[in-house]
């Protein structure tokens, strides 16, 4: 029988799933192929051959190659974009953070810095974090995030220079208050009781809570902040008081009744008990009692309930009349109380594992003991986490109670501050074009998959993130028709091309093409390429291989940079920092000049006995042996 040919001259969906190569009645079959490797999908429908790569630097043993089975990344690349002209490749690697900075002037990647000894930053086979670890820039500052680590801030101090600190919280002028997040981690009911008000005190709980690791931890009691220096046992600890144990009463507090000396006050929740005994300060006169009568030391005599507590005045007096008042009245007290809380970042506690910028303020997201917390500093104040009192301006203190406990694994602002768990896809809308404050801010659960600990990126009017099997790439976009986000998987023409991915990129009209492309690391050292035009409905995927692993990647405005695992010749494998460029034929590339087909200076690029191929121009010149450090193509 005579075999049929057709010609195929359009490849909009790229490679496709071996499953679809019998769909010969669909759109897909006649517009895809069964493999499209290292070739750009053009807009126009047909395909680019990819740049190659320049070499640009070997990282030699800072870090070595650590085989993809036992370290999944060794090294990872992200960007550091202070403007159009100053911009920089940050390389993290076990305890270490080597700089390169992109020439303002030529455009040439060159090191310029190196910061050992980051004891913090752990990449290790029994401790692989480095994938994990997430970044959100600022201008000069990039806060850098895990659970394992208080917060870090990688600091551009100058065109060259760099320095790494620890990330804190601001204070207050006398330094009593550290304007941090904290949490209630006591069960229900327990009562922690103080010594003294001030200064050094022995702090009691009603049943086991401290351990040795909450020496250097700060409690906040009622509104005054303690920071505990010694551990005595279960129920026991030493602290210094940073101030006064006071409490800030509501304005108009105080309650009496005519003919009585009964003193009632309203404090929300105030944990206090029958003979407690406290001192008021600052109360005005009411109804009839003069403040004298009011303000001093008074035992608790009765607790009507959880909201309200009694005194008696002094020197007996009694109201003229029933009134309600005081003016602005606090009262100081080391009884037992409830109302205690833990701050919310520690060693103990763990730290967060989400960092983004929304909306002008700094945004973490779950630790190890608040998996599903969210925390927004104070707006325009990156460092103050003060909830205050709930002014717009204020900071937020939230927790994604969506019915189900999801660890958050990144923050992503875009059209909304997008909330990606291990479970859940969320989000904290805009309302009506205002932005998100204390009094409006909600969580909205929308979809169900959860998310890989691959960081999202915005592509195409859309958020990109692997589902949490590492098997699909999904998008998570709005949609008007829905009135909700969807997570749709565009990954599904092609899912043998996503093999549990380690890092994503994008880039938005580069390498000479006007699309826009989204880069996923696969685990195995393949780049799987997404290209898509939602206006024009066209997407499709190709895979990119080249001879040794992909290994990192990202994306410094228009270009695109990747290290790469790979054998220079020397017999060993090693990492290399690359970039694609449009005038480099081969990967691992350099343009090198010689005389009577001798090409020398090689030795800094290729080892001796290396295998390499040369072209001239458009012309392929063959496969080489480089020997004493140079070749001969004659």
């Amino acid at each position: 029988m005579a075999r049929v040919r057709v010609p195929l001259n359009n490849f909009q969906f790229g490679e496709v799933s071996p499953a679809l190569t019998s769909r010969t009645d669909t759109k897909v079959y006649t517009n895809a192929a069964e493999e499209v490797r290292n070739f750009f999908i053009r807009s126009e429908g047909g395909l680019k051959k990819r740049t190659g790569t320049k070499r640009i630097h070997n990282f030699g043993s800072n870090p070595s190659f650590t085989a993809l089975a036992s370290l999944r990344q060794s090294v990872r690349i992200e960007p550091f974009i202070f403007s159009d002209d100053e911009k920089y490749i940050i390389a993290f690697s076990n305890t270490r953070i080597e700089i390169f900075q992109i020439s303002p002037t030529d455009g040439t990647v060159s090191s310029i810095q190196s910061l050992t000894s980051q004891s913090w930053l752990v990449n290790t086979t029994s401790a692989p974090y480095l994938e994990e670890i997430t970044f959100a820039q600022q201008g000069d500052l990039m806060f850098i995030c895990h659970n394992t680590f208080q917060t870090r801030i990688l600091e551009r101090t100058g065109l060259t220079t760099f320095t790494v600190s620890t990330f804190n919280f601001d204070t207050s002028r006398d330094g009593n208050d550290i304007f941090q997040p904290y949490f209630s981690f006591q069960p229900l009911g327990m009562t922690i009781a103080a010594s003294g008000t001030t200064s050094s005190v022995t702090l009691t709980t009603s049943a086991d809570y401290f351990s040795s690791s909450h020496v250097g931890i700060d409690l906040l009691i009622g509104e005054t902040r303690a920071r505990i220096t010694g551990f005595t046992s279960a129920t026991q600890v030493t602290a210094t008081i940073q101030g006064t144990l006071r409490q800030q009463l509501e304005t108009d507090s105080i309650e009496v009744f005519e003919g009585s000396n009964t003193v009632r006050v309203t404090k929300a929740l105030h944990g206090l008990a029958t003979g407690a005994s406290i001192t008021v300060e600052r109360a005005g006169a009411v109804g009839g009692i003069a403040n004298s009568n009011l303000n001093g030391s008074r035992t608790i005599t009765s607790v009507p309930d959880e909201n309200t507590f009694e005194f008696a005045a002094g020197s007996s007096a009694t109201a003229t009349s029933s009134a309600v008042g005081g003016g602005s009245p606090r009262i100081i007290t080391g009884a037992a109380t409830t109302e205690f809380s833990e701050q919310s970042y520690s060693a103990l506690r763990g730290y967060p594992a989400a960092v983004t910028f929304h909306q002008n303020r700094l945004w973490f997201g779950g630790t190890l003991a608040q998996p599903d917390g969210i925390w927004g500093s104070k707006s325009g104040q990156f460092f103050n986490f003060d909830v205050g009192d709930a002014e717009d301006n204020d900071a937020l203190d939230l927790t994604a109670n969506v019915g189900e406990i999801f660890s958050i694994r990144h923050l992503v602002s875009n059209r909304d501050l997008q909330i990606f768990t291990t479970g859940a896809e969320l989000f904290i809308p805009t309302i009506s074009n205002k932005p998100v404050t204390p009094s409006n801010a909600q969580i909205r659960r929308q979809t169900p998959f959860g998310s890989s600990f691959v960081r999202p990126t915005v592509f195409d009017g859309a958020t990109l993130f692997i589902q949490k099997t590492g098997s699909a790439l999904r998008e998570f976009l709005f949609t008007d028709a829905e009135g909700a986000y969807t997570s749709v998987a565009v990954s599904g023409l092609a899912p043998h091309l996503i093999l549990d991915p380690v890092q994503q990129t994008s880039i938005k009209g580069a390498l000479n093409r006007s699309e826009s492309y989204a880069f996923l690391i696969n685990n195995d050292g393949t780049i799987a390429v997404f290209y898509s035009i939602r206006g024009d409905q066209k997407a499709g995927w190709s895979l990119w291989n080249t001879q040794g692993l992909w290994h990192s990647i990202c994306a410094v405005h228009e270009r695109l940079f990747v290290v790469c695992a790979r054998d220079d010749g020397s017999g060993s494998t090693k990492l290399f920092l690359e970039e694609f460029q449009d005038d480099m034929p081969m990967d691992f590339c350099n343009t090198f000049s010689g005389s009577s087909s001798v090409f020398g200076s090689l030795t800094s690029h290729f080892s001796n006995g290396a295998s390499v191929k040369a072209t001239n121009g458009n012309d392929f010149l063959g496969t080489f042996t480089v020997s004493g450090g140079q070749i001969d193509a004659s």
